[in-house]
């Protein structure tokens, strides 16, 4: 008997076999963000190649790393980022843009961004407060 997105495994056979598992933005991006930190070459592999993902890179770009992507594996060469700013018009285009701040500090002592974009609740806290 098979269910949806379950297995189930009878006892007294030996298991072998494979599974792929698929990269996730969630982990991705803030790895991505953490290449910042490193001044050097930082190779990942299993990113998913999504809309989120590749703001990231734009980012990334942005602030002076060179960013190659073959197939699923991503190679950042962080050792040219001199910029501390992100652009607004990429911080509006993905709302995790904003976890690039902590990275920035951390290696250029600086960050000067705008909010992050598809925050509906940023903007609702921020009208509530005046």
């Amino acid at each position: 008997m098979k269910l949806c997105g379950s297995y189930i495994i009878a006892g007294g056979n030996r298991l072998e076999g494979e599974s792929c598992v698929s990269g996730s933005k969630n982990a991705s991006l803030p790895i991505l963000a953490a290449t910042v930190l490193n001044n050097g070459i930082t190779k990942l592999y299993n990113v998913p190649n999504i809309h989120d993902t590749k703001v990231m890179i734009e980012i990334l770009r942005n602030l002076g790393c060179k960013v190659k992507r073959i197939h699923d594996k991503i190679v950042v060469d962080a050792r040219e980022i001199k910029k501390y700013e992100i652009p607004e018009e990429l911080m509006r285009k993905m709302r995790s843009s904003v976890i690039l701040a902590g990275a920035l500090i951390g290696r250029l002592k600086k960050a000067t961004f705008s909010c992050p974009g598809d925050c509906d609740i940023w903007w609702i806290h921020r009208t509530s407060l005046r």
